[in-house]
């Protein structure tokens, strides 16, 4: 018989929102090393919210979020972002939808911005080498101010940084947002590259067909509650 893989996530009853708005209704959501999940849905849905809620980005939340057994959840009714460089440190990687770049910056700086753990700074130009492998467009960009790149780089450029550490849970949201499908394709197949290392990765996507065949499970959410085997 084979032995079940460990948890990576696990998330019991939670809620949460912003102010008065509860977006997210008492989900329970598990995640196990080496899967990959698609969770997909509409905007507006909760897509967002719950990697937001598991890096402590909500206004408020209540509900239990286990991460590598270390619990980051809990209630919490202000203080958002409080505690998030914590859930970074226990490894959590957010690479949130939209560019999230900084114009005047290069390429090099922007995943050495990456390497936040003391660990992932001293080993940035290895790291670095090693995002490229999974990058290769931006292997002559190092030096480009990610401004003036296009569209597809520059989202190359924003999961690129998010690499730069050795996390056990990648949350990528929305990573086709506004690209072309030629674009939006390649940029899927580079984070199917993506070692886990014993860790997982869940994708938030609307565009289902950019999942299915290279997800473990593909989850919807509708209206804050997740369909499917979560």
């Amino acid at each position: 018989m084979t032995a079940p893989s460990k948890e990576v996530l696990r998330v019991t009853r939670l809620s949460a929102g912003y102010g008065p708005l509860t977006v997210l209704h008492d989900l329970d959501f598990t995640v196990h090393a080496g899967e990959r999940i698609g969770l997909v849905g509409l905007n507006g849905h909760g897509k967002s919210t719950l990697f937001r809620a598991i890096s402590g980005l909500t206004d408020w939340q209540r509900g239990s979020v286990q991460l590598s057994g270390h619990e980051i959840g809990g209630t919490r009714t202000q203080g958002a972002g409080r505690n998030t460089h914590r859930i970074v440190r226990l490894g959590l990687a957010h690479m949130p939808q939209g560019d999230a770049i900084f114009p005047g910056l290069s390429v090099a700086q922007h995943l050495d911005c990456g390497a936040y753990t003391r660990q992932a700074w001293r080993e940035r130009v290895q790291r670095r080498d090693a995002v490229l492998k999974i990058f290769p467009p931006l292997s002559k960009l190092l030096d480009a101010p990610v401004g003036k790149l296009s569209g597809g780089e520059r989202r190359m450029v924003s999961l690129a940084r998010g690499l730069m550490v050795d996390a056990v849970l990648y949350l990528v949201d929305e990573p086709s947002l506004g690209l072309a499908p030629k674009i939006s394709r390649a940029v899927m197949d580079a984070l199917m590259r993506v070692d886990l290392q014993g860790g997982a990765m869940v994708i938030a996507e609307q565009n289902m067909s950019l999942l299915e065949g290279r997800c473990n499970r593909i989850l919807g959410m509708h209206a804050g509650q997740l369909k499917g085997s979560a």
